[in-house]
């Protein structure tokens, strides 16, 4: 609309592509997917969390180490490394995961508050003030603020924090039932099960699976009595949890998988969890429509959705964000779900692809190297372009994955979210907002301007996108700094942090 009707020029509403923050935003995301799929990284921080089964210990370890990750990393993937091991060590400690899961989260948000490029929220409203004729920040300019919040929210979120949050009775149990599936299986032709009844075959005893279904020539038996004999071709039901169903499956008990569920190029068949994220392709798609094999080599057996097993055709229920999905995965499942940001990998059969210790210390000295070489004043964009190269040259990421990584939407956002304050400031807008708030210094003093900008941008980012709600505060913010003779350098830091905890 701006671009319509001449607010802003067609070279001004597509500057935002050459921005180098976003450049940086980009770097930062490849260099965040290479991180994750570091197998040392992994043995690491195993070997760091321990397997000691006190919670107190435990948080200290995670939360402080997620938190000094995310002052230099996307803390989207950072939260995707680490869930799998936080999930794995609460149900061996019999601790409710509530206790620790939010709390992560939380401090991987305070972390990213620590430097520049903790977030790329902070690396937006830094392109937007050189856009605006600012000097650029330094990459440890948020840190005086920030370590102060981490700090504050570290001790926070173990004292009161911790007691507000729910720890359910019989954790353990809770998050051993806290995904079950229905499971559909096939009593094979030849079968050494068929003429036997249930209780000879074994099936009443399944460690984590119940038989609650037997659809024998279209008709339903249920439920099943012990004495009920199995027949060839014979469908069971099974409910239960997934890290059982290899159990069922085995060569030689007889049962197997339903042919829906075969796999083109597959010759392993590792079950694994998936959640659906909010950016996943798949959203609001039948499972039929979807394509997922097609996409990611691996077969949907059952979902989990907001504490219900669905039943019925899996083909016909549609996908939403959230979804845990049950899959049967191909040969190169995990590479094509490696780099992808729209899927969360909970419980996983098969091992990753080993990485070099070399490699790994080799990445893990050059990313601090690129930070360094900033002090030195080598552009960040430089330094992490190097890096990235480094990175392709030893093979810890491909071209492919490269692209893969990379989330356009994001992408597409921060550009038009530049254009957007461009348009701010050309039409006038953003004075005559800041014009709307001059009474504030008047009345109550120029330090009152830091409370009205935060009030005004919490408003916009519980409302809008954050990176919309930084295009439209950021130029009130400048136009009341240079109206009051207040360093510009205060409003700026105040705008990323405010949206940033916003959000």
């Amino acid at each position: 609309i701006m671009l319509v009707g001449d607010v802003i020029t067609p070279k001004q509403a597509l500057s935002g592509f050459s921005n180098e923050q976003l450049v940086i935003i980009v770097l930062l995301l490849i260099l965040g997917s290479v991180f994750k799929r570091l197998s040392r990284m992994e043995g690491l921080f195993g070997a760091m969390i321990g397997s000691g089964q006190q919670l107190s210990p435990f948080k200290w370890k995670t939360y402080g180490s997620i938190g000094v990750f995310s002052a230099f990393l996307n803390n989207t993937p950072l939260v995707a490394f680490y869930l799998p091991y936080v999930l794995s060590w609460t149900r061996k400690s019999g601790i409710s995961a509530s206790k620790v899961l939010i709390p992560l989260s939380y401090m991987s948000i305070l972390g990213g508050c620590v430097t520049l490029i903790g977030t790329s929220t902070n690396l937006i409203v830094n392109g937007l003030a050189i856009e605006y004729g600012q000097p650029s920040l330094e990459i440890f300019d948020f840190a005086p603020v920030g370590i102060v919040m981490f700090i504050l929210g570290f001790i926070y979120l173990f004292t009161v924090g911790d007691r507000l949050l729910p720890n359910r009775e019989a954790p353990s149990k809770q998050m051993e039932d806290a995904r079950q599936y229905f499971i559909e299986t096939n009593v094979d032709a030849g079968s050494r099960l068929a003429g036997r009844s249930v209780t000879e075959a074994g099936l009443r005893n399944l460690k984590g699976l119940f038989l609650v279904e037997v659809i024998r020539e279209g008709k339903s038996i249920r439920p099943v009595s012990p004495g009920e004999i199995l027949q060839e071709e014979d469908r069971l039901i099974f409910a239960g949890d997934p890290e059982s169903i290899n159990d069922i499956t085995r060569p030689g008990l007889g049962l197997s998988l339903p042919k829906a569920c075969d796999l083109p190029d597959s010759s392993s068949g590792d079950i694994v969890e998936v959640v659906v994220g909010h950016n996943a392709r798949i959203v609001g798609m039948q499972v039929k429509e979807s394509d997922f094999r097609g996409r990611y080599n691996g077969a949907i057996l059952a979902i989990h959705r907001n504490g219900e097993r669905l039943t019925g055709k899996i083909g016909q229920h549609v996908l939403q964000a959230g979804d845990v999905l049950l899959v049967l995965t191909g040969d190169d499942f995990d590479i094509r779900m490696r780099n992808n940001p729209g899927f969360y990998i909970l419980s996983t059969v098969k091992e990753s692809e080993e990485t070099s210790l070399v490699k790994t210390y080799l990445f893990i000295a050059g990313f601090l190297a690129a930070i360094g070489l900033t002090f030195a004043g080598v552009s960040l964009m430089v330094s992490l372009s190097a890096l990235l190269l480094l990175c392709i040259v030893t093979e810890l990421i491909s071209p492919n994955e490269i692209r893969n990584s990379i989330d356009f939407n994001l992408i597409l956002i921060i550009a038009m979210g530049l254009a957007l304050g461009k348009g701010m400031i050309m039409s006038g807008a953003a004075e005559r907002i800041a014009d709307s708030l001059k009474y504030l210094p008047e009345t109550f003093g120029v330090l009152s301007l830091l409370p009205g900008i935060f009030l005004i941008t919490n408003l916009l980012a519980s409302i809008i996108t954050s990176k919309a709600a930084v295009a439209v505060t950021l130029p009130v913010a400048l136009s009341l700094a240079a109206a009051n003779q207040v360093p510009s350098e205060s409003l700026v830091l105040a705008v990323a942090l405010v949206v940033r905890l916003t959000s």
